[in-house]
């Protein structure tokens, strides 16, 4: 059996167990009647809905991860301490999370076992080794890749979450940036790589035909978590491996990725409560604004889309195209800010507005 034909066989069976568990899960909600999201100062939604939809992204990775572990050719002995490693971050990342799903688990604890999870990461030599300017080459020292890398696993993980709040954002994100590592890693000829990311691409498909709006699951903190550590572990892998630079993996993220850094930065600027929940997020504005969550979700369809697309056509760019690049989509998120004001705006001052 080829290798495609069996990429293609274990993901389609992991989209399949994410699909089946996740409309399981949607039949049976009293099965995890304290596993609701109930309105809050931070949603959209209206009514309570079931936000266990990370039991079945867990699921279906651990199948779709271990899956590819045993059929890849044999993996290298850095290879399989770097799989080891990520499925013990996940099992801790995710048991943590689910947790906090179910009995709230305080912050302080979130945040150790966040931390540990980078450890471990960090340990398996996926560090911020260099730095992330295009052409820049210049290896950090650990004093320094250290932090940076605890910060960058710690703040993908939180950010997600804090993305996560609109019917089918969340999973769309992971599905086309996990696409674009994909698509790398198959450039650079790395199919261990390449088959975790395509299991992760799997998994929120699956997940996704509950999501889509109008949702009737959300992630959870379980769900959201995982998509925020993969994406950095993933970016991190192959920054280490140069199967591309750190700031291309971050490029496929980069619609999440800007959104929470510049709602956190202006909201600290403000002094106000950076932690606490809200709806400052240019999703949140815009459907607050009267668009539909569905209106929401495919305006931001083209922007994550082409962030991903240009993510793998940087990998071919010289340094000066990929700073042409940086800059053109510094000044993409600058519009896309006015465009969100300008909506907000117009919603304030028309009639029909109270």
């Amino acid at each position: 059996m080829s290798l495609f034909t069996t990429f293609a066989i274990t993901t389609g069976v992991t989209c399949l167990i994410s699909a089946g568990i996740t409309r399981w899960l949607i039949t049976r909600p009293a099965l995890f009647a304290s596993i609701l999201d109930h309105p809050n100062a931070r949603s959209l939604h209206q009514q309570p809905i079931p936000r266990t939809g990370g039991i079945a992204i867990f699921i279906a990775i651990l199948f779709g991860g271990g899956a590819m572990i045993a059929i890849v050719p044999p993996l290298t002995n850095a290879q399989m301490t770097r799989s080891l490693v990520l499925c013990l971050a996940v099992l801790l990342v995710g048991g943590v999370s689910f947790l906090d799903d179910w009995r709230q688990v305080a912050r302080r604890y979130r945040l150790l076992i966040h931390c540990t999870a980078a450890l471990l990461v960090y340990s398996a030599n996926l560090a911020w080794d260099y730095s992330w300017l295009p052409g820049s080459t210049g290896l950090m020292p650990s004093f320094i890749a250290l932090p940076l890398t605890l910060l960058f696993i710690i703040w993908m993980i939180n950010l997600y979450n804090f993305m996560d709040g609109m019917d089918g954002f969340a999973s769309s994100q992971a599905i086309i940036g996990f696409s674009a590592l994909a698509i790398l890693g198959i450039h650079a000829g790395d199919w261990v790589f390449t088959g975790f990311s395509l299991v992760i691409i799997a998994a929120a498909l699956g997940f996704l035909t509950g999501n889509f709006p109008p949702a009737r699951i959300f992630l959870g903190d379980l769900g959201a978590s995982l998509f925020g550590l993969l994406a950095a572990v993933l970016i991190l892998w192959g920054a280490n491996d140069g199967l591309f630079s750190l700031w291309i993996g971050a490029l496929a993220f980069s619609p999440f990725i800007v959104d929470a850094t510049w709602t956190l930065l202006r909201r600290a600027m403000h002094r106000e409560p950076i932690w606490n929940a809200h709806r400052s997020h240019h999703y949140q504005r815009l459907v607050l604004s009267g668009w539909s969550h569905r209106k929401t979700l495919l305006a931001s369809y083209p922007i994550i889309i082409a962030a991903a697309a240009t993510a793998v056509a940087a990998v071919s760019l010289a340094p000066i195209e990929q700073w042409q690049l940086l800059f053109g989509w510094a000044g993409i998120y600058s519009l896309i800010h006015l465009k969100v004001r300008f909506v907000e705006r117009h919603h304030s001052s028309s009639p029909n507005n109270p």
